[in-house]
């Protein structure tokens, strides 16, 4: 029996005319619903930007949602079996988590529209913060770094651990310009400061958590219609609103996910939304794994024609 995997993109897979195709589609969801949910027109922003606004936090994270839920679903009717497995980069976690059935499409909207909003407004002016990604550095080489910092009274965490050396660290923007002067030194080979409105998966997001939780604790989980691997844990899903409200303050650990659904026997995975990121992270991690991108409707006849989806 083949056993594959769909993943979802987090943000920063955004850009302005992404999944004209699903949106004249999926109208229901994706204007009809997705406008009452959110209180804005989202087609009208996706469609026409402007860039900068769409890649704000508070509205990235909805759209980029509503787009990969909709494509899945056209995607699912398509496919001759279920998937085994799931999982999303960050903000992808919800998105796989609808697909699975643990939340309904509408919820799922809500839920990530209030993380958007509370990501937005965690960070602080008084306090500025960033990120940045290492290049030349293995995991215990970044997290030696982030703690050797912080003994000195900075503030570095590692945040998201992409693949086993693609590392994005997290902290105060003094210690994020730190870091990028002195790579070398450190034994880096470089480290590059992201385009982000602060320190995610870290510390800095706890009064984003703080404010998440009771929408979390709100929400109605149902059973999974399949695994879904937690960005935690690297394991499958076992509390959701706890391990939902967990994510924005601890390190994405997204090499780990991907190497436990390989050791549970998946060696297929299917990129469902725009972008290709997820397709790259399993190339790099897992070299030997076959891989499908699906950003747009055109993409969904190559893989329904793939016998390991059969």
């Amino acid at each position: 029996m083949s056993r594959y995997a769909i993943l979802f993109p987090g943000q920063g897979s955004q850009k302005v005319g992404m999944g004209a195709d699903v949106f004249s589609a999926r109208p229901d969801l994706l204007v009809e619903t997705a406008d009452r949910v959110l209180g804005w027109s989202l087609k009208t922003l996706v469609a026409e930007g402007p860039q900068e606004e769409l890649t704000k936090t508070e509205h990235a994270q909805p759209a980029l949602f509503a787009v990969s839920y909709a494509l899945w679903e056209t995607l699912r009717n398509a496919l001759p079996s279920a998937p085994s497995a799931a999982a999303g980069h960050s903000l992808g976690e919800y998105t796989a988590l609808a697909a699975a059935g643990a939340l309904s499409y509408e919820d799922g909207l809500a839920l990530v529209a209030e993380r958007g909003r509370a990501m937005a407004d965690a960070p602080l002016a008084s306090d500025p913060s960033g990120m940045a990604a290492v290049i030349g550095a293995d995991l215990e080489h970044a997290e030696r770094v982030a703690a050797d910092r912080r003994a000195e009274g900075g503030r570095l965490w590692v945040a998201n651990v992409n693949t086993p050396s693609q590392i994005v660290l997290a902290g105060s923007r003094p210690d994020i310009e730190w870091l990028s002067e002195n790579a070398r030194l450190l034994g880096i080979r470089r480290a590059i400061p992201l385009d982000v409105a602060g320190a995610f998966h870290s510390p800095y997001m706890e009064p984003a958590a703080e404010r998440l939780a009771s929408a979390l604790e709100g929400a109605e989980f149902q059973e999974q219609e399949f695994p879904v691997y937690a960005n935690v844990t690297g394991m499958p899903v076992g509390d959701p609103a706890r391990q939902l409200g967990e994510q924005l303050v601890k390190p994405v650990q997204f090499a780990a996910t991907l190497e436990q659904m390989a050791a549970d026997g998946i060696s297929t995975f299917i990129h469902v939304g725009p972008g290709d990121v997820t397709a790259g992270l399993v190339k790099r991690t897992l070299p030997d794994a076959t891989i499908h991108v699906v950003s747009d409707l055109d993409g969904i006849a190559t893989v329904v024609s793939d016998p390991s989806v059969q």
